[in-house]
């Protein structure tokens, strides 16, 4: 059975005052039937490590750079990341793909020094409104699949979250039917590359304006393993709403 995980994306967002808000929600926490995680901005990494280290929430960076160190001035790495206390790291989100021209053997290099780095990664996958209106959803998510994800990948050391690039921080979000197919999709091919036992237990998370109101709806779907959440995870309040959901479902 795979553990369902909450995920928070802070992106480029909170000071040191947000680190109030992990805390509140540790206190409402204290033994999930879940995972949970935040992956904060890498300012308040460590700090938000430390703050939150007797809890069982997780943190995460939201990329890591492919080398271990070198002259790459405004980068982190995944030996940082793990120095900082993550023990997850967000890789290939489609913000990353478009506004950093990120291409799939970039997150596959990424990936794979994060797990030597004993990070699990969060690889991100999904289609344009653009594709997806011209019917090549599938087409996009297994080649971004098959070119993100480095040989070796196991339950522990990767997750995929699918977030279709329309619905992110839009409002808009895909048909239950919708969902269920490229979530099935995912994990035909993912049993097809790594085997039975594997393909089963690598986890696969939605993403795209996931809120408490329609959380329960999108945990009822198969193979739906939980959610990477972006403005949502952003206040306890708001956040709780879809933890308590995925804990029911």
């Amino acid at each position: 059975m795979r553990r369902k995980l909450a995920a928070g994306n802070w992106k480029m967002n909170g000071t040191s005052a947000a680190l109030t808000e992990a805390e509140n929600l540790a206190k409402s926490y204290t033994s999930p039937d879940i995972d949970l995680l935040i992956c904060p901005p890498a300012t308040l990494l460590s700090r938000l490590s430390d703050a939150l280290s007797d809890s069982p929430i997780a943190t995460g960076g939201q990329d890591c750079h492919a080398a271990t160190s070198g002259a790459h001035t405004g980068d982190v790495s995944a030996e940082m990341l793990k120095d900082s206390g993550a023990t997850y790291v967000i890789l290939g989100h489609s913000e990353r793909r478009d506004t950093y021209d990120e291409e799939s053997e970039d997150v596959r290099a990424k990936a794979r020094t994060a797990m030597e780095n004993g990070l699990t990664a969060v690889v991100c996958l999904g289609e344009s409104l653009a594709q997806r209106e011209a019917n090549n959803t599938l087409d996009i998510i297994g080649g971004q699949l098959a070119g993100s994800v480095p040989d070796g990948a196991t339950g522990e050391t990767l997750v995929i979250a699918y977030e279709p690039v329309w619905a992110i921080g839009t409002g808009l979000v895909p048909t239950l039917e919708q969902i269920a197919e490229v979530h099935g999709f995912i994990r035909e091919r993912l049993i097809r590359r790594f085997g039975e036992e594997t393909g089963n237990a690598i986890r696969i998370l939605y993403g795209g304006s996931v809120k408490a109101s329609n959380a329960t709806e999108i945990f009822s779907v198969a193979d739906v393993d939980g959610a990477l959440v972006g403005g949502a995870s952003l206040k306890a309040s708001d956040f709780s709403g879809i933890i308590d959901a995925l804990e029911k479902a």
